[in-house]
């Protein structure tokens, strides 16, 4: 795992973040451009079907909330290619999310950033370089072990270092959810 990161880490040194024009759940279109505009971005890799991911919303929103204020973009980011878009909307409705989410058919942002898991969550500088991919914080430590609270804040540890422009710890730990399936 820590050989893949580290690939991919180069890679984003190499080449930044690459080209997209996305559509979100509600019709609208985002592209790459975005992010020159922003002090950074967090790309949350979710599925509709997915319960570990889908309990981490309230989560996922509330760091949304501590950090726009700071100039950091968030997105959701549908991991699976297959979810039609009734459903993708429907399931943004249904869990409140307070940011964009976005169709990802051919899996552009998984490939930028190497995510495996849902949920998953990648910080961005807004030049396209990817400073983190992990867990959101330790509260599931594995499918059988969910803490009431979490005790480590991983994704916000993360933030604080790139918004500071120092390199983030890595991960306490590998995010735990349910597996992206990839696109051959």
């Amino acid at each position: 795992m820590t050989r893949w990161i580290l690939l991919a880490a180069t890679a984003t040194a190499l080449f930044g973040a690459p080209k997209f024009s996305l559509t979100d759940a509600s019709g609208a279109m985002h592209t790459d451009a975005e992010w020159k505009k922003s002090s950074g971005v967090v790309l949350y890799f979710i599925t509709t079907d997915c319960p570990v991911s889908n309990g981490y919303v309230p989560e996922m929103n509330r760091i949304a909330k501590d950090y726009e204020s700071r100039g950091v973009k968030f997105y959701g980011v549908i991991a699976d290619t297959e979810t039609p878009l009734a459903d993708v909307r429907k399931h943004a409705q249904e869990f409140g999310y307070t940011f964009p989410i976005l169709l990802d058919p051919h899996q552009v942002l998984v490939k930028f950033t190497n995510a495996d898991v849902t949920p998953e969550a990648a910080a961005v500088t807004p030049q396209g370089e990817l400073k983190y991919l992990g867990r959101i914080d330790n509260q599931v430590e594995s499918l059988s072990k969910h803490r009431a609270y979490a005790t480590q804040h991983d994704l916000r540890d993360a933030l604080e270092a790139v918004l500071a422009g120092k390199p983030p710890a890595k991960a306490g730990g590998p995010p735990v959810g349910c597996y992206i399936n990839r696109v051959k």
